[in-house]
């Protein structure tokens, strides 16, 4: 057994566990000790889990796994608390420049009292499909949108899951989200693939919501604020021809406590 040391962090009520491994002693392959970490009755308990590597050319490299213990496509609200962990363990830059599974991010932070906001810049968003009743696009990782009323009682999981499951979707997975447009902010909940159940905020779901209600015409601003079940948040993009470029992804994160558990790894 070996102790490891980790912190935790969450933004919008998104929440992770944080390891600083630039000296690489995590086994990359270990999917059963990130699941039991990532358990909220027999581990630390948290949406996910990162590690924090070095990276030539680089701040960082974010490496993101699921609580069901895969690794992960892109996490915008992880991304913006590992630059919140980077600043904590000492990196201090004004802008974090990292590595993630899907490319290159920057991050820009503030830290306020005992919290930072971040602003998080996302890969490009060059097509999104159109169906009868949904969007569906790629802003790191694959959302499916629909707009509905009446969100507060929205049987979220359930209708997710028959998206989630279905003939197109089951082999890979895809996040389903329900949006509503509201008091001049859209309202979101989300249901995460490798989490499989709702998740009170998803940086990369809030993305594709705003772009998917520009894209639908349902808002006209470049930027918006968007409110998921654990906190608010804003999106802004730069519509270039048929791409959304420059797009960022704003928001808090927070430090919530720091330990050690013992593991075999």
């Amino acid at each position: 057994m070996s102790l490891l040391k980790f912190q935790k962090l969450q933004g919008a009520g998104n929440d992770f566990i944080l390891i600083d491994d630039r000296e690489e002693r995590f086994d990359l392959t270990n999917s059963v000790l990130v699941k039991f970490l990532c358990d909220r009755r027999f581990g630390i308990g948290a949406d996910g889990l990162m590690l924090l590597r070095n990276r030539v050319g680089y701040d960082f490299q974010m490496i993101y796994y699921n609580s069901d213990g895969n690794e992960s496509s892109m996490c915008g609200n992880g991304g913006r608390c590992i630059a919140a962990f980077a600043d904590i363990i000492g990196l201090k830059r004004e802008q974090y420049f990292f590595l993630a599974v899907d490319g290159d991010h920057s991050a820009d932070l503030v830290l306020n009292g005992d919290e930072y906001w971040v602003r998080l810049g996302m890969i490009d968003v060059v097509e999104v499909e159109e169906g009868e009743d949904y969007l569906y696009l790629n802003t790191g990782s694959p959302h499916y949108v629909k707009f509905v009323t009446n969100l507060q009682d929205y049987p979220v999981v359930d209708e997710a899951k028959k998206i989630r499951y279905n003939e197109r979707f089951k082999a890979k997975g895809t996040n389903v989200n329900f949006v509503e447009v509201l008091d001049d902010a859209l309202h979101i909940r989300t249901y995460e693939r490798g989490v499989e159940d709702e998740t009170l905020a998803c940086g990369t779901g809030v993305t594709a919501a705003v772009i998917a209600a520009f894209q639908s015409g349902r808002i006209t601003e470049h930027s918006f604020a968007v409110k998921a079940m654990g906190g608010d948040l804003k999106v802004g993009f730069v519509k270039k021809g048929g791409v959304y470029a420059s797009v960022c992804l704003e928001g808090p994160a927070k430090f919530v406590f720091k330990g050690e558990i013992d593991v075999n790894f």
